[in-house]
């Protein structure tokens, strides 16, 4: 009889994959790192960066909803798979153009668009492998360790690139990626991921692929307590990124132009990350998910966006970041923990893309509204001398950067707002009441009634 090992699954093989994301995370970030000063070098504008951003960005927006669906169709693992595969391959089709001397601008765009339309897999892929993979008590445990890692590899990537670029320069950064890529694929070749077997909304679910890709808003629509939970979601998201879109500018503004303050700060943001998300995978979060998400958002939004915006120092500024993505490790492992244990695993591509797209829509609306409130309202308002000026002055202090100071300290007074609104509203406070677990709905459909016999 031919011997074959066992390949590991539970907590252990999750914790395998979770370690090989990781890596491929941090490769993902020095490359980007690299490439960021390789575009600054070439072009001197923000425009182009700002370009760099939005073709990756968009269509993980814009495909969600099909590859929601497809993710429900097809094997996870395999998913996965061709989608690390494919970011592999736009680092190796940058590689190579560097080589021959070819690279410009333009290649970036058309790579990010590549590496995003697959990247729009990965995230609904990766969160309902949790679900087959795992006993829901855990869930809490491995969300956290899932943002984590994203906090850790902001970082560690800088770091690590700037040395590398030293030391073997920027084609030795993306070589580097090339490698972490693969990884992570041989790391998932190694896990058992099982696929989930069809539940009665599976079933309903059938049809076309853009009816598929539809059901996933049909699914949020009809659980009106998903709906308010997203609705939250997104407030959150519009509320923190209105004020985090001019950290950088309020902190330059208020120092001088002091590029070690805003690293001290910035680097405060992925501590915090780390630090929450360790807490949470050691302690897995509230009995009741929906008080954490409450507790998160409260308190991302009072000790995070409140101190940075009184702070009028690196002190400050560093402890309120710091704050922002420790709460934020609760508000984001909880809600999530939600969403898995509710879901059923068989419709959690579709619903996770759902969720992802319209809770993401908030970045784009707060990136571009951030801009213009912080030049043409509330910066001329501080410089102003009215007397709202004069009264704000002595909370957050005066010239240059005040008025975006203010700014933040309207990011947390919407997000406290949010919070209290949302303990107030009975469909979501009584969310875990109000929808069953998904193993529990599906055994009391399966059960014979008595006219049934």
């Amino acid at each position: 009889m031919r011997f074959r090992p066992t390949q590991p699954s539970g907590m252990i093989g999750f914790s395998t994959v979770w370690f090989g994301q990781f890596v491929s995370l941090i490769g993902s970030g020095m490359s980007q790192f690299a490439l960021t000063i390789w575009a600054w070098q070439i072009t001197g504008r923000a425009t182009a960066l700002a370009l760099v951003g939005f073709f990756s960005f968009a269509p993980t927006v814009l495909l969600s909803p099909i590859a929601g669906a497809l993710v429900d169709r097809w094997n996870r693992k395999l998913v996965m798979i061709l989608s690390d595969l494919a970011a592999g391959l736009s680092t190796i089709v940058i590689l190579t153009l560097m080589l021959l001397d070819r690279l410009q601008i333009w290649h970036l765009y058309i790579a990010g668009a590549f590496a995003g339309a697959f990247g729009s897999f990965q995230f609904p892929a990766y969160s309902a492998a949790i679900t087959t993979m795992i006993p829901k008590k855990h869930y809490g445990r491995a969300n956290a360790m899932v943002g984590m890692a994203g906090s850790a590899s902001q970082i560690v990537a800088p770091i690590l690139a700037g040395a590398f670029l030293v030391l073997i320069g920027i084609r030795g950064v993306l070589l580097l990626d090339i490698v972490t890529f693969v990884f992570a694929i041989l790391v998932l070749l190694c896990v058992a991921i099982p696929q989930p077997e069809e539940t009665s909304h599976g079933k309903k679910a059938r049809g076309s692929l853009w009816s598929e890709a539809g059901y996933g808003f049909r699914y949020v629509y009809e659980h009106r307590s998903f709906l308010a939970l997203l609705l939250l979601i997104f407030g959150a998201n519009v509320s923190l990124l209105i004020g985090a879109t001019v950290l950088a500018p309020m902190v330059l503004a208020r120092t001088g132009s002091d590029e070690l303050v805003l690293g001290t700060v910035q680097m405060a943001f992925g501590l915090g990350g780390v630090v929450g998300g360790f807490l949470m995978s050691l302690w897995g979060g509230p009995k009741r998910r929906i008080f954490g998400v409450y507790a998160g958002l409260a308190g991302l939004a009072v000790l995070g966006q409140g101190l940075i915006g009184l702070g009028q120092s690196v002190v400050l500024w560093a402890t309120g970041a710091f704050f922002v993505t420790a709460f934020l490790a609760l508000f984001n492992t909880s809600s999530r923990a939600i969403w898995q244990v509710k879901v059923p695993p068989d419709v959690q591509g579709r619903v996770f893309a759902v969720r992802r797209m319209i809770g993401a829509l908030g970045a784009p609306i707060a990136m571009l509204a951030a801009g213009p409130l912080a030049d043409r309202v509330f910066e001329p308002m501080m410089a102003s001398g009215s007397g709202l000026a004069r009264a704000l002055g002595r909370l957050v202090g005066t010239g240059p950067g005040s008025g975006m100071s203010v700014m933040f300290l309207a990011g947390a007074s919407v997000g406290l707002l949010l919070a209290l609104v949302g303990l107030g509203v009975s469909k979501l406070r009584n969310i875990e009441r109000l929808i069953p677990d998904h193993d529990a709905a599906e055994a009391q459909q399966a059960e014979p009634t008595a006219e049934s016999g």
